[in-house]
């Protein structure tokens, strides 16, 4: 991993019409990351507000520095008509870009006027990229759009389970055509939209910390909880190496991570000896906590792992805007950690008490407190809807929206290399 990408130029004058964007998973029905949808939030005036335009957004996306031109996940991209009659399209590649098209507006939606926008759609088809549209575009007045279709997404609060089985039913005529069902904020949404026949699903309850109870740490959480407690108190090589002579599985995860192409090394690391003498304790400390999101704890889904490693690399890169390379560690940590309740299956303060962290990573994690406590709100504000939150906090820390449009894109990447 290199430790210095390329940060964007943060001159204030060059950053006034800046954006920042939210970003919200899109999963299977394995709860497996699919793809994302990207918010774009733009400052206006010393605020950040939900943008109505797509084109700030592509010119992000277009940057030649972008990390996002590496990532495998499907990026899905709210759009206007104007945006899609304008020249933005030309600056991304469409590969793994899918427009979220609206139906026409109320006083453009005679069939004459959704006719015309036709053209515009099949040309943008034509060049290669994927259209999704609301359930709308099943009714008789946008049939000639629905062949165009490569996503239809559904709002879960506006249509029952039985509305949610004709859909499936009608788009099952369509097998080119995928069904994502939005808004799904509860266990109980998700399992209903599965067992209507819904293959993906998106909302804000993906994000949140889902607690399953009455859990008990799995062997190979055991394993790396006693891992990091021995690296944090500096033990010796020896007595380290001993806990992967007894897990194999361990130390295989631990070596894939530090050779995946996220770490950036020229040598592959063959060994844990190997690695301590190339890395050192305290930079092995990190890899240890991102081992924790392998552990697969019973109710946990391999997107909880997806998030906390974002999460992990984005709180160490906006930290590396303000904070000395120890605290970015501590602060890689916090984010990996954030999430550590639901791997675990116990209460963040019981978990925690096992774990030797440091000060400032428990001060953030259990109390909201510390330096480190404002990047981790950050952080989860750009998985939410609280905009006030993100503004505030990004305003307070003094970080613009270039720089934490940066980490983020930066972070999305890496953990695709990462998680692999």
């Amino acid at each position: 991993m290199s430790d210095s990408p390329k940060r964007p130029d943060t001159n204030p004058s060059t950053t006034s019409s800046s954006m920042a964007i939210a970003r919200q998973p899109i999963l299977d029905a394995k709860r497996t990351v699919f793809g994302y949808e990207l918010f774009d939030r733009s400052l206006t005036n010393g605020t950040y507000s939900a943008a109505s335009d797509a084109a700030l957004l592509f010119n992000l996306l277009s940057n030649a520095d972008s990390e996002m031109r590496n990532t495998s996940k499907t990026i899905f991209i709210n759009c206007t008509h104007r945006t899609l009659a304008g020249g933005h399209l030309e600056l991304i590649e469409p590969d793994r870009v899918v427009l979220e098209v609206p139906p026409m507006p109320e006083d453009q939606s005679e069939p004459e006027d959704i006719e015309t926008f036709l053209q515009t759609m099949i040309d943008v088809h034509r060049r290669g990229f994927r259209l999704a549209f609301d359930q709308t575009v099943m009714s008789p007045a946008y049939a000639n759009w629905l062949p165009l279709a490569s996503f239809v997404k559904v709002e879960n609060n506006r249509v029952s389970t039985d509305q949610l089985r004709t859909i499936v039913r009608g788009l099952a005529e369509h097998p080119g055509i995928q069904l994502v069902v939005e808004k799904i904020e509860t266990q109980e949404d998700y399992e209903a939209a599965l067992s209507a026949g819904a293959k993906l699903f998106q909302g804000y309850w993906f994000s949140r910390p889902i607690l399953v109870k009455g859990q008990t740490i799995r062997p190979a959480q055991a394993a790396i909880i006693h891992l990091i407690n021995l690296v944090r108190n500096q033990a010796s090589t020896a007595e380290i190496e001993e806990v992967f002579k007894h897990d194999p599985t361990l130390s295989f995860n631990l070596l894939r991570f530090i050779n995946s192409a996220g770490f950036g090394l020229s040598c592959e690391i063959t060994s844990f000896r190997h690695a301590v003498m190339l890395l050192g304790l305290k930079k092995l400390f990190r890899w240890a906590a991102l081992l924790m999101t392998t552990s697969g704890a019973a109710g946990a889904t391999p997107a909880v792992g997806y998030a906390a490693v974002v999460r992990g690399r984005l709180m160490e890169l906006l930290a590396a805007e303000l904070l000395p390379p120890e605290e970015c560690d501590n602060a890689f940590v916090v984010g990996i950690f954030s999430l550590l309740d639901t791997m675990l299956g116990m209460p963040m303060r019981e978990a925690l008490e096992s774990i030797s962290l440091p000060q400032s990573v428990t001060d953030a994690l259990l109390h909201n407190k510390g330096v480190l406590a404002p990047f981790l709100q950050l952080t989860l504000a750009c998985e939410n809807a609280d905009d006030t939150l993100f503004a505030e906090t990004a305003i307070s820390l003094h970080l613009t929206g270039d720089q934490v449009n940066w980490a983020h894109l930066q972070a999305l990447a890496w953990s695709d290399n990462i998680t692999a």
